[in-house]
């Protein structure tokens, strides 16, 4: 696998970004961007997990 096909397979697709941000609004009481702050710092979180909170906080702060 090259380096490009690697650092691909890490971006998440835009549909699971809205996806997790509206159940990040739900879970923390509308509040999508702080929730995910609060849920990237739990020390047990999977890298997988990790990479998909980091895309929401990019995507929210963005707006």
């Amino acid at each position: 696998m090259g380096l490009r096909s690697w650092l691909g397979s890490l971006r998440e697709d835009d549909a699971a970004v809205r996806s997790e941000i509206w159940r990040l609004g739900n879970a923390h009481r509308g509040e999508p961007l702080e929730g995910a702050r609060r849920e990237l710092r739990d020390p047990g979180i999977s890298s997988a997990r990790a990479l998909l909170l980091r895309a929401c906080i990019r995507q929210l702060e963005a707006r």
